[in-house]
Formats: structure tokens, sequence, C-alpha cells
């Protein structure tokens, strides 16, 4: 049992990661055929059952997480036993164990209710599902930002087979438009990525951290431009305008569990602004050009959501506006760049995306219920299961416009707290209270077309309508209002158990922005205390390995310090190799006069 739990502290937080790799990988080698065939195939449960027991061991994992990073201790994994900056590390603290647990809280009922029905309209939902959580993992966890571009195109390639997931010709339409408006993002990641590499000498997080206050006028600007350039990029992936307007159209034509998942997509965006803008580039130019743009985009996403969501005509394209409108309001927290505003943010971020999650499920109940007027704003016989769908649509229009006692209403309330000392108070409170007023209008306004002034069903048993009326369902889409019950529980319990979640998240907001944290748990240092991390990069410089034959190598003393002690006695590192260590170190400790030079034998 010991060594289980030692393998497990020894590999974490990689095993975030490979759970729903191995289970991606192992999905697809079982096959898949056509859609119409899947729900006669021997196969299926096998998929399924797989699928939701590795779904389950990640909940469980994230939250072993969760309590792991609850210490305070940033753990530090190191992909093939090389440090930071040399090596790529994966990185766990208080915010990427939060928003794993985010991740799989959601993944866990939205794939429930997918497997009863959802999963056989299309091939690979499983297979792509776990290669979205695999990103998502990866993005969460990863302390590089190449890294952090991997995971971003893995969670994207699979978010495109998905959005495609039950096939038609809008999905295909508005498909394009979305591959085509990440692909633009992804180039300009890469671009962003080449100026902070080529003027920075690295991609590590916390090694950018350090150096971009060391560098000369004209590459720190050029690493500043790059920071911004991936600022514009992770905009794009959260849909903050100006360059959101493809989410409401996108996330309606979606199937209802794929849009329930893809809420934390936005999120992930988030994060990303968080993680590099606001920690990674703190130096003052950064700071300031990031902060003067912020505030007015998150004003001017917040009152766009609500002011679409007032004229939409379709209840999917409503949900989409409200997401806006909320990705708005958590980009002015993030605008104020203090600890308190950050801790607002993160509170209101697990809020926002778990209600909208169960909003777009609730239209999936809501649409098998109308028939033919599907999800439109239009006046149609009253729903079978009027009062049920009606009390949920009340209870999550409460929690989603920010009524006490609810999760949106504490997450606004910490956030006007923390304007108490930012400048433009009176235009954040008022964005707030006003995007409040809107919401509980245009949430009015829906109630009053789907409920208030449904028509009673036709009775005349010679009228087409009646027969249409009569073959739509009794009951929800099997487990449909189950995992709506199950998301608006967590809700409560999320606002019922405030006090230490925001101890937490609290202590979150503290963590993120202490850089020389980051600095002492990922980066290695030598006899001196110095940072191990060559800079400027030398285009000349190779090292000397086994197979390049004997070649001086003015870095070698390095090298204990960036591998482990098993490789460094294995047989990669040659005898001339260890020569020249050994001799290295010894120059080292004579220069701080600690013993003799010695010649290295030759």
């Amino acid at each position: 049992m010991m060594n289980l739990f030692d393998f497990w502290l020894a590999h974490t937080p990689i095993l975030g990661i490979l759970i729903p790799a191995f289970t991606a990988f192992l999905l697809v080698l079982l096959g898949n055929p056509g859609s119409g065939s899947l729900a006669h195939d021997w196969r299926q449960p096998w998929r399924r059952g797989i699928s939701l027991i590795s779904v389950l061991l990640g909940l469980i994992t994230a939250i072993t997480y969760l309590i792991q990073a609850s210490s305070g201790q940033i753990f530090v994994y190191q992909l093939s036993e090389w440090s930071a900056p040399f090596g790529i590390v994966l990185v766990l603290d208080r915010l990427s164990a939060l928003m794993l647990v985010l991740t799989y809280a959601l993944a866990a009922p939205v794939l429930w209710f997918a497997s009863k029905e959802w999963d056989e309209r299309g091939r690979y939902f499983h297979a792509m599902f776990h290669f979205l959580l695999m990103g998502l993992s990866g993005a969460f966890l990863t302390g590089d930002l190449f890294n952090l571009f991997v995971f971003f195109e893995i969670l994207l390639i699979a978010s495109y087979v998905l959005l495609l997931h039950g096939q038609g010709k809008a999905r295909f339409q508005l498909g394009i438009h979305y591959v085509t408006i990440n692909l633009l993002a992804s180039a300009l990641f890469l671009i962003g990525l080449g100026m902070i590499y080529g003027s920075v000498g690295s991609l590590n997080m916390a090694d950018v951290t350090r150096l971009i206050p060391t560098l000369a006028q004209d590459q720190h600007k050029l690493a500043v431009a790059g920071g911004l350039l991936l600022f514009v990029v992770f905009g794009i992936k959260a849909a903050m305008l100006p360059v959101g307007f493809w989410l409401p159209k996108t996330y309606a034509v979606a199937a209802t569990p794929v849009a329930a998942i893809f809420t934390i997509m936005t999120k992930v965006g988030i994060y990303a602004i968080l993680r590099v803008n606001g920690t990674v580039f703190q130096d003052a130019l950064s700071q300031k050009i990031l902060m003067t743009w912020l505030l007015p985009i998150g004003l001017l996403t917040s009152l766009y959501g609500v002011i679409g969501a007032l004229g939409a005509d379709r209840l999917r394209r409503f949900v989409g506006f409200m997401i806006l409108s909320s990705i708005g309001t958590i980009l002015i927290a993030l605008s104020m760049s203090n600890t308190m505003a950050w801790s607002a943010a993160l509170y209101y971020l697990v809020h926002s995306t778990l209600i909208a999650a169960a909003f777009y499920l609730l239209c999936g109940w809501i649409t098998s219920q109308r028939g033919e007027f599907k999800d439109h704003f239009k006046i149609a016989p009253k729903m079978k299961q009027d009062k049920a769908i009606a009390a949920t649509f009340f209870l999550i229009a409460l929690i989603m416009a920010g009524l006490p006692p609810f999760s949106g209403f504490l997450g606004k309330i910490l956030l006007l707290q923390a304007t108490a000392d930012v400048a433009y108070q009176g235009w954040i409170i008022a964005t707030v209270l006003i995007v409040s007023l809107l919401s509980i209008i245009a949430f009015t306004r829906v109630g009053f077309i789907l409920f208030w002034r449904a028509t009673a069903p036709e009775n005349d048993q010679k009228e087409i309508a009646y027969t249409a009326y009569q073959i739509l369902p009794n009951q929800a889409p099997a487990r449909n209002d189950k995992s709506i019950y199950l998301l608006l529980t967590g809700l409560i319990v999320y606002v019922v158990a405030a006090a230490p979640i925001l101890k937490y998240i609290d202590q979150t907001a503290l963590q993120i922005g202490d850089a020389k944290l980051y600095e002492r748990a990922i980066l290695k240092t030598d006899v001196n205390g110095e940072v191990i991390s060559i800079q400027p990069f030398d285009p000349d410089y190779l090292p000397e390995t086994k197979y390049s034959g004997e070649n001086e190598d003015p870095n070698a003393h390095y090298i204990p310090y960036v591998i482990s002690e098993k490789t460094l006695k294995g047989e990669h590192i040659s005898e001339y190799k260890q020569r020249q260590i050994k001799q290295q170190e010894i120059h080292q400790n004579h220069v701080n006069g600690e013993t003799e030079l010695k010649p290295m034998e030759q």
C-alpha cells in the first residue's frame, strides 16, 4: 500500500493527463462503426463503461490533487527527469487543482447524460471526449508556454469533432467558422511564442517571469509584444469582445451534451490570461498595457452579452450571450489586479461554468417537449412537463442572474467589495448592477414566452396539431433532468460551503501572485544559489554527448543539477564528460575560496 502511495506522489501530476490520454487511445483502438450501427454494436456498453469509469477516476484524482495542493506546496513533475528550464515540467498548485476539479465535476454528469443516447449519434464520441479532457488537464497543469500551445491544440482538435457530433448543415457551416477562427488563433499563438523565445531565450513560465525584468530595452519590448499577442489569442478562446462574436451561434448548434461541456472551454482562455498575462508578465510595461485595455474590454463584453440576450431569438443563443456577459464580469475582476478581485473572479468562474452547463442541458429538455417549435422564442402549446421545467428554469434564472442567496450573487458581491481602492470604481459598480438588472429582464422575457404565454394543447383529434402534440414525450430525455439536478445541487452546495471554499480560493489568489515562490519550486540553483539558466542562448554552443566526440563543454558543471542522480551515473554520460564535470566543480569551489584548481587528466 505504501509503495502505491509513493508511486502516486512520485507521478503527481502526470497521472491527471495520462488517465484521459490512455482512455482515449483505448477507445480508439476499440473501434467505432457508423453512427447508425452504434445502438446495436456489442462494444457500445464497453465504451460507455470504460469512459464513465475513467471520468470517475479522473474526478477522484482531481480531488486528491486539490487536497494535496491545499497545503500550499507546489508539486513539480520533470518530464524525462530534465529540470526546468531545460526540460518541460508540469506544475500542480492551488489554481491548477481547482480547475481540474471543476473540469471533472462538469464532465461526470455531462458524460453520464450523453452515455444514454447522445453518444450514438456520431462516431468516436467517447474517445474525443477524453482527448478533450486530456487537453484541458494538460493546459491547467503545464508550466511551459509551448506545452500550453500543444495542449490547446489537443483540446481544440477534439472540440472540432465534438462540435460536428450528430451532423447537420448548420453544425458543418459554423464548424468551419469555428475551425478557421481557432486556426488563426493558433498561428498567432506560435508567432507570440517565437517573439518571447527570441527575446527571453526561455518558455518556462517561472523562468520567463524571472528574466523579463533583466532584458535590454529592445528585447523587453519584443517580449511584451509577444505576451500581448498571447493575450489576443487567449481572448479569442475566452470569447471576449471584439473577438468573441462566434460563441452564441457556434454553441447554439452543438449537441446538448457537447454545448454543456464546452462551457469549460472559454474558462481555459480566462485561466491562460490569469496565468500568463496576469502572473508571468508582471513587469510594469506589460501590466500597464494589459490593465489599460482589460477593464474596458470586460465592461463592454458584459454589457454586450446581456443586450444580446435581450434580443436573442432562440434559447440556446440566449444562453451563449449570457455566457459572454459572465465572461465580461470575470474580466472586470481580473483587470483590477489585486488578490481580492482575483479571488472573486475565481469564485465566479466556477459558478458561471456550472450554471451555463445546466442551462444548456435544460435547453435540450425544453426542445424535446416543444416539437417543431424547438427552442425558438415563439408562442407554442404548453409543455407536458411545464411545471417541472418552469421550476427548473426559475431556479437557473435566479442563480445565473445573480440574485440572493445563490452563488452568482455572492460572486458579484465579492467583486464589488474588491473595488474599494480601484480606479473607475463607479464604472465597475454601475456596469455590474445594470447587467444584473438587464439579466433579470432578459430572463423574465424568456419565461414569459416559454411558459406564461403558452397556449392550451389542441383538443380536436381531427387536427394535425393534436397528433403532433400527442407524440411528444411525456418525460424528459433519459438522464437529462437528473443531470441538471446534479449540477444545480452542486451549485447550492457551492454557496452553502462558501466559507471553506473562499478560504481556499483566497489562498489561491495569493499563491499565484508570488513569483518568487514558483521560482524556488520550479527552477534549480547551483552551489552559489544562482538559478541555472543559460542566458542569452548561444547558437554556437554544442554540448558534448556520448556520440559527439570529446568537445569542451563550459556548462558541464550544471549537469548534476538538471538531471537525476541515476541518469548522471548512467552510460550516456561519458567518462570524458564525467571528468569535465569534476574539474569544473573543483574550479567553482576554488573561485569560492574552498580549494585549489587541479588540471583535468587527459
